[in-house]
C-alpha cells in the first residue's frame, strides 16, 4: 500500500525536525521511504535522535543546524541537502514559535520574533528550494500553519498574523508553480499535545475545558498531524494544491 504513496525514494527536508510535530513528520515520512534532512536550531542531541530513529526505517538521514529566519542559514541548510542527496523533492516548513500577548503589550520584539520565525522561515525556505524543484519539474511543499491564521485568536495576534500569512503564501505560491509541477499546500492543525503547550495542558482542568470545545472530544497527538502532512506528500494528492486541510478535530470549520 505504501508503494501507492510514491514517496520512497524522495528526498524530504523538515525544518523544526527534531521535536514535536516536526519529529512525528520526519518518522512518517521515513516509514514510507523518504530519506530525511532533520533541521533544528538548538537540541542537536533531539535532532541527531530524529536522524537514528529515521535510519532505523533504512532510509537515508542527516541533521542540519541552520536558523531559517536567516536567508544565508536557509541557503546552506539546502544546498548542504543538495551536496548530500543530488536533490530536494520534499519541503515541510514546520518550524514555528508560539508567543503571544495582549496588542497594547506586545513589544517590536516580540512581534518581530514571532514573524521573522513563522512567516519568514517559511519564506527563506521556500525561496531557496524553488529553483531546484523547478530544474526538476517536480516538488512537494507543506506549510504547517494553524487554525489561528484562519480565525484569529485572542491574546496571540502577532502569532495569528503570521500564521495567516502562512496561508497566503502558501496559496500564492500554489498558482505561481503549478506549472512547473510543483504543489504547495498548508496543514493547520489546532491544540496539539506537544512540547509547546505543555504549560497550557499542564493544568488538567484547563485541558478537559479544551476537550470539550473539540467535537471529537480530544487533542491532537503530533502523529495525527504528521499524517496528513505525509498523505498532502504523496502521489495521492498529486491534483490537490493550494489547499488548506484542516486537522482541529471539528473545532474550527472552515471552508
Amino acid at each position: 500500500m505504501t508503494e501507492s504513496l510514491q514517496i520512497k525514494g524522495l528526498v524530504a527536508v523538515v525544518t523544526g525536525g527534531a521535536r514535536g510535530i516536526g519529529r512525528a513528520i520526519v518518522e512518517r515520512l521515513a516509514e514510507v521511504g523518504a530519506d530525511v534532512v532533520v533541521n533544528f536550531v538548538e537540541n542537536e542531541n533531539a535532532a541527531n535522535e530524529a536522524v537514528r530513529a529515521a535510519e532505523r526505517r533504512g532510509v537515508r538521514a542527516m541533521s542540519v543546524r541552520a536558523d531559517v529566519t536567516k536567508l544565508p542559514e536557509a541557503e546552506r541548510l539546502i544546498e548542504e541537502t543538495r551536496k548530500h542527496f543530488g536533490r530536494v523533492d520534499i519541503l515541510i516548513c514546520n518550524a514555528g514559535v508560539w508567543e503571544g500577548a495582549p496588542v497594547e503589550e506586545i513589544s517590536e520584539e516580540l512581534w518581530d520574533r514571532v514573524l521573522d520565525v513563522n512567516l519568514r522561515g517559511t519564506w527563506t525556505v521556500c525561496r531557496t528550494t524553488v529553483p531546484l524543484m523547478k530544474k526538476q519539474k517536480f516538488g512537494r511543499i507543506v506549510i504547517v500553519s494553524s487554525t489561528a491564521g484562519q480565525r484569529g485568536e485572542a491574546n496571540v495576534s502577532n502569532y495569528a498574523a503570521s500564521k495567516g500569512g502562512q496561508i497566503s503564501f502558501a496559496k500564492s505560491l500554489a498558482a505561481e508553480l503549478a506549472e512547473d509541477g510543483i504543489t504547495v499546500n498548508v496543514v493547520a492543525p489546532g491544540w496539539v499535545d506537544t512540547e509547546m503547550n505543555s504549560e497550557v495542558f499542564a493544568d488538567a482542568a484547563t485541558r478537559r475545558k479544551i476537550e470539550a470545545t473539540i467535537p471529537l472530544k480530544r487533542i491532537a497527538t503530533a502523529d495525527d498531524i504528521a499524517r496528513p502532512v505525509v498523505f498532502l506528500c504523496s502521489e495521492w494528492a498529486r491534483h490537490i494544491t493550494g489547499e488548506v486541510l484542516n486537522v482541529n478535530g471539528g473545532s474550527v470549520l472552515c471552508g
